[in-house]
């Protein structure tokens, strides 16, 4: 049987175990999205506790796809020199690091993004105030072209894979959602069509960065929301993806509009709690050929091991663990704990708002003892 410690491979890219960092933003770049040296240090963090890829928080390829302060940007050459130092910085402790692209779409205001929201249509996206400025044919182009050189540039700049988007309402996820996508072009109304964009950015992103270097991918396996994607729709387009090379797909579910099924739960607080996309990642895996990641609520060594040796998930990942203790990976493999302190409570993300950058804020107490 596999073990949460056996090295792994997404394409080309070999890793030291089946542990990964998922994407979260951290509120740590410049204002205009450049990364800087606090970022690194988080990251070489991440890499001396043990995990075997880095996923970068979600990094916007345009400027009207951003949404949070602090995020990061891939949208200029005139960030290669801080790009290149993370990186460096990084495989100078022998670490992995992929980035993930995004755009925010819908999600997002016009102060934030510069301009009016984007969208496949014009409707309201969840929580979200303003109502978006639906996409033409040229200007959906001109985004699928931007993923495109946002891949070139990581590739260019140090990074060992990257990672679209496609989940937790964003863009691409607005495309595949029948909430978000009333188009009735050939973006709209069949899966087929929903799923053209995200089918657009990959073979551009393929086209940029060659064959062999790993594109994956972050995928809704449900929107958890009434009309939303389906995990029958989810695992037809996972299908796909796989037929046309893709080299890994990192199942999540949920939007902003998901309520208590959203993309970070609270209260992870028990086992069966846990692992809660499991389900639909195994759903996926039955039908791929690539490898699948599960992410979501995995707080205990024994849940992580049982996803890979009993489950036979390739890989999990995690990220609010992480913020609390960088160290996890290192711990469990030692056999230092059996439960990581994170209680998903979520107040790590609100010093990102306010003080540059996340962090697990002190005074809660541990979910469950070791």
């Amino acid at each position: 049987m596999a073990s949460l410690f056996d090295q792994g491979l997404i394409g080309t890219l070999k890793l030291k175990n089946r542990m990964i960092r998922s994407a979260t933003w951290e509120g740590m770049c410049g204002p205009d999205g450049r990364p800087g040296r606090k970022l690194t240090d988080y990251y070489c963090n991440l890499v001396k506790g043990g995990i075997a890829l880095i996923i970068s928080g979600y990094t916007f390829i345009r400027p009207d796809g951003r949404q949070l302060p602090g995020q990061m940007g891939i949208h200029t050459d005139e960030f290669a020199r801080e790009f290149k130092q993370l990186t460096q910085a990084v495989h100078d402790l022998k670490g992995k690091i992929a980035i993930q692209l995004v755009h925010t779409g819908g999600q997002t205001d016009s102060k934030t993004a510069g301009r009016k929201p984007v969208a496949p249509s014009a409707i309201k996206a969840g929580i979200f105030p303003e109502i978006p400025q639906e996409l033409c044919v040229l200007e959906i182009e001109g985004i699928t072209d931007a993923f495109a050189r946002a891949a070139e540039r990581a590739k260019e700049w140090g990074f060992d894979a990257v990672q679209i988007h496609g989940a937790h309402g964003y863009l691409v996820n607005q495309f595949l959602s029948p909430v978000t996508n009333q188009r009735i072009d050939a973006y709209g109304q069949s899966l087929e069509n929903r799923s053209r964009f995200l089918f657009d950015i990959y073979e551009k992103i393929r086209a940029k960065v060659g064959k062999n270097y790993p594109v994956f991918i972050k995928l809704n396996g449900d929107d958890h929301v009434e009309n939303g994607l389906t995990k029958e729709e989810a695992v037809l387009v996972a299908k796909k993806l796989s037929d046309s090379g893709i080299d890994a797909i990192e199942v999540s579910s949920g939007t902003a509009a998901s309520g208590k099924k959203g993309p970070a739960r609270k209260q992870i607080n028990s086992p069966e709690k846990e692992a809660y996309n499991l389900d639909l990642a195994l759903a996926i895996k039955k039908q791929v050929s690539c490898p699948v990641i599960s992410v979501g609520g995995f707080r205990s060594l024994q849940i992580a091991q049982n996803a890979i040796s009993e489950d036979s998930m390739d890989f999990i990942s995690l990220s609010r663990p992480l913020i609390r203790e960088p160290d996890l990976p290192k711990k469990w493999e030692n056999n230092e704990t059996d439960c990581a302190g994170c209680v998903s409570c979520n107040k790590c993300f609100i010093p990102g708002l306010s003080k540059g950058g996340i962090y697990c804020v002190p005074g809660e107490k541990k979910a469950r003892p070791d």
